[in-house]
């Protein structure tokens, strides 16, 4: 599928490696101006200097989503920047110690939230702030997770903020509807990043362990769950409305089966790195 988004505006978070990257990438690629935020500010100046001497047009933003200040900041700069923002990719997020419910810290609970859930609110806010007072309204995507579909042993901080972005991308997508705005969700399964690829090379058994637990047994490229943004963005998906569109490989489709038919490396494995969490920098 070919995208057109000349005249756009896509703002991409965590752009500056893993989904965040192939998706502003692909923006770029079908014609849309892209602002690319990321808390390593290193890394998303690297990117858009990248996309620069492509001939594409981007700017980078140094941005913690998980304060608020930071957000209106990255907000402002990329209209500054461009004028307007048709299209928002809500991309960051992080991983959390893997402990049980009765173990967990409340500082790494905290954490969780702070970041994969207000943080998103904090981005949806003065995204949604600037797409109902400019014509045209605007598409929004929240990244969620196989962890905001399914529960995960081990990972509960995770599991509650991902099961709340979709409660949010729900509620926002009912609010703005009828205003022209379009709010949708992407679980996206495990993911062939950098850090996948490191666990690949580091534990190989356990890895695959639990591709073949995906139907597809594969994982996910990068461009394919970017690919899935954005058709959420495009006017060919304009009828979706707080959806939260899972990209999987089939994984949560046959989820019943047991994990106690597994080995205990592989129920630990089940439990770090699996679909369900962010693998993505």
């Amino acid at each position: 599928m070919i995208f057109q988004f000349e005249n756009k505006v896509a703002l991409v978070t965590d752009a500056g490696s893993g989904l965040g990257l192939a998706s502003a990438k692909a923006f770029a690629q079908a014609g849309a101006s892209v602002a690319l935020a990321d808390l390593d500010e290193k890394a998303v100046k690297t990117a858009v200097e990248e996309l620069k001497l492509a001939g594409y047009k981007a700017i980078s933003i140094r941005c913690n989503v998980a304060i608020e200040a930071d957000v209106v900041a990255m907000v402002e700069q990329t209209i500054a920047a461009f004028g307007h923002l048709d299209m928002a990719y809500n991309n960051a997020g992080i991983q959390v110690t893997v402990a049980e419910t009765a173990d967990l810290s409340g500082d790494e609970f905290d954490r969780a939230i702070a970041v994969n859930l207000k943080g998103v609110f904090n981005c949806m806010k003065y995204e949604l702030q600037q797409m109902r007072k400019q014509e045209g309204g605007g598409a929004i995507v929240n990244c969620s997770s196989t962890g905001g579909i399914i529960g995960t042993a081990g990972m509960a901080a995770y599991t509650a903020a991902k099961h709340g972005v979709i409660g949010l991308t729900k509620c926002a997508a009912l609010e703005y509807a009828a205003k022209g705005i379009r709010v949708n969700a992407i679980c996206p399964g495990v993911t062939v990043t950098p850090m996948v690829a490191k666990a690949v090379a580091d534990v190989p058994a356990h890895m695959a362990a639990i591709m073949n637990n995906i139907p597809a047994r594969r994982f996910a490229s990068s461009e394919e769950i970017a690919a899935t943004v954005l058709w959420l963005c495009s006017e060919d998906a304009g009828f979706m409305i707080g959806q939260a569109v899972i990209s999987d490989g089939g994984y949560t489709v046959q989820y019943n089966r047991k994990m106690t038919h597994m080995t205990k490396g592989e129920r630990t494995t089940q439990a770090f790195i699996k679909p369900g969490l962010d693998i993505k920098s």
